[in-house]
């Protein structure tokens, strides 16, 4: 602790950690229902679906350990709304016709929280489209909201690739369906995703496009507030909205969201601190999750790391900082919404009183961990039951799931859950150089 310490002197940076981790088993109160602790666990894909979309055994077993490990949130990874918004053919996809399958899965995972530890995690479903990401051929078929020539270095896209307003409009319907599914399935929430560069974030940053999805505020944040109005249609007493927000990109103006013209690549979150108020004042919402950057272009900002693709102009903990620091902003802006935080896992073993002390001192109510629950499915258990997470079960931030999302196999943690994952990932590397173009970190 003492050389992190050091190093956030000499950075001239400051993150808050507690003493101890008391106060992540403390309930949070969301509407009239009661979480048993602070910590969830954060989308991250497990490319493991079957042709249908329906969850694989592979996505049973992943839920049912995080069930096990005492979170008391597990926000599931994207599954994506209509066939051609998925991210590849083994992202998760809900229709009416695998409708069963998912009240399977949500049955079991809550029963294997219930059995273990006396609750069922509350389970949300992450609905999304990966617009410019769109890939479900194993192919990039990018369905974008506006020309991003940042982004397109990295995978082509033209005029031809912009979606009309008409398919915008078309798309409100369908998360209202996703939503309606999805309380059918037995989650207890659905996330109208707004984060990560996929269709609704992008369209944050359409400075660019004309019509009525482009340019102004108003119109760029018209798909997501018109997707949850159709959400808010299925709430009631015992299943909620909610949404995954990304409140800075990592792109200067006009290519970004959460900067201004005049801030560069420094965040402004006039904007984002304006949406979160409204979903909260005017849209009903209770509960937020907080997000920054791009995992496939500005992986640094959403996942600070040590091992990557490519090596960032900054320290991971001016990464973690930043994060940190912009969600306490936003919640001090807007103290009634219960704001949950994102990205500890970068801090490992200090993850936990890292989290700790962004709770205790008002940054946020709660946290999600990502890498940390494919590492360590137990953290919340080990943090709630010994009072520190186990340092020898830690994410090493290496990037290996990454590659295994990359390569559309099955992901996890190949360094602490070998048996089921280093195979996969020595046929990616055996195989890496004919995997199609695909720069998610």
């Amino acid at each position: 602790m003492e050389d992190l310490i050091n190093k956030l002197n000499e950075l001239d940076l400051c993150l808050p950690f507690a003493e101890d981790t008391g106060i992540l088993a403390a309930p949070l109160k969301v509407r009239h229902i009661t979480m048993p602790n602070r910590l969830g666990i954060a989308p991250m894909e497990g490319a493991d679906s079957m042709p249908d979309g329906s969850p694989s055994d592979h996505t049973m077993r992943r839920y049912i350990n995080e069930a096990i490990g005492g979170s008391a949130v597990i926000w599931f990874e994207a599954i994506s709304i209509v066939q051609e918004g998925r991210s590849s053919k083994t992202q998760l996809l809900l229709s009416r016709d695998n409708l069963e399958n998912y009240k399977a899965l949500t049955e079991k995972v809550k029963e294997a929280g219930r059995k273990k530890n006396g609750y069922a995690p509350y389970l949300i479903m992450q609905a999304n489209h990966s617009g410019r990401y769109s890939n479900p051929d194993n192919r990039p078929a990018p369905m974008t909201a506006y020309r991003h020539p940042y982004l397109e270095q990295y995978r082509a896209a033209d005029d031809s690739c912009i979606v009309t307003d008409d398919y915008l409009k078309g798309l409100e319907e369908a998360f209202g369906e996703a939503a309606k599914l999805a309380k059918e399935a037995g989650f207890d929430a659905v996330d109208i995703k707004c984060c990560h560069g996929y269709l609704l974030a992008e369209l944050s940053s359409a400075y660019t496009r004309p019509g009525n999805y482009g340019g102004s505020y108003e119109n760029r944040t018209r798909l997501l507030k018109h997707s949850i109005q159709a959400a808010k249609v299925y709430e009631n007493d015992t299943f909620q909205v909610t949404s995954r927000l990304g409140i800075y990109d990592g792109y200067a103006y006009p290519y970004g969201f959460g900067v201004s013209q005049t801030s560069g690549l420094s965040p402004d979150l006039t904007e984002p601190i304006r949406l979160v108020k409204e979903l909260y004042e005017d849209y009903g919402l209770a509960m937020v999750d907080l997000t920054m950057g791009n995992p496939y272009a500005t992986t640094h900002v959403t996942r600070p790391y040590d091992m990557g693709k490519y090596v960032p102009d900054e320290h991971p903990l001016t990464g973690i900082a930043r994060i940190i620091q912009g969600i306490g902003t936003v919640k001090n802006a807007v103290p009634g919404m219960v704001v949950y935080g994102s990205a500890p896992t970068y801090l490992r073993q200090y993850a936990d009183l890292f989290t700790a002390g962004a709770v205790k001192e008002g940054f946020c109510d709660g946290m999600l961990f990502g890498r940390m629950a494919f590492a360590d499915p137990d953290f919340a258990n080990e943090i709630i039951r010994y009072g520190r997470i186990n340092p020898k079960r830690v994410c090493m931030t290496c990037g290996k799931c990454g590659d295994l999302i990359r390569a559309h196999k099955p992901t996890g943690c190949v360094i602490r859950d070998p048996d089921i994952f280093m195979s996969f990932y020595r046929d990616f590397q055996e195989n890496k150089k004919y995997q199609p173009a695909d720069f998610r970190g």
